[in-house]
């Protein structure tokens, strides 16, 4: 499909153009969105060694950490199989999901909670990665510029 829209007259000092798609969208997702989990852990971590010592501090982060992996994997594999079959990759997502909370189930079973883990701690430290990973990835999409329509072909080129 294709739009036959003309550009419009310039705004401003200078010529506005069209943009393309975002390079590296997951990317760029994943990069923000573990700035502010990563940010917000390390706020997370200072009350929780302050009440509960290094046990605390290390749970937070340890809790933001599996929630920071968990996500993570789904952005690379939307980076990885977005490029190659964009269309596929909501089907990804969703074999992802299931094979990380299937994955995730059984390693916490099998492993079970270390005697020196802070319950509390662990769940703050992850509802607060999930939150700003959340927050971030929802002002990255907001601000991505995703191509819709095809760019118009240019009507005095000749095509070889």
């Amino acid at each position: 499909m294709t739009s036959n829209a003309e550009s419009g007259p310039a705004s401003g000092n200078g010529r506005v153009g069209a943009s393309g798609p975002s390079p590296s969208l997951w990317l760029g997702l994943l990069k923000r969105s573990s700035i502010a989990a990563t940010a917000g852990l390390a706020l997370c971590a200072i009350p929780a060694g302050l009440l509960n010592g290094a046990a605390g501090a290390f749970s937070s982060v340890l809790g933001g950490l599996l929630v920071m992996l968990f996500f993570g994997i789904s952005l690379l594999v939307g980076h990885a199989v977005g490029r190659r079959n964009p269309s596929g990759a909501i089907g990804m997502f969703v074999a992802t999901y299931v094979i990380k909370v299937v994955g995730f189930a059984v390693i916490l079973f099998v492993i079970g909670a270390p005697e020196w883990l802070h319950a509390r701690w662990f769940v703050i430290g992850a509802v607060v990665a999930v939150v700003l990973w959340q927050a971030a990835e929802i002002h990255g999409f907001s601000k991505a510029r995703l191509q819709i329509y095809n760019d118009p072909e240019d009507k005095g080129a000749t095509h070889a």
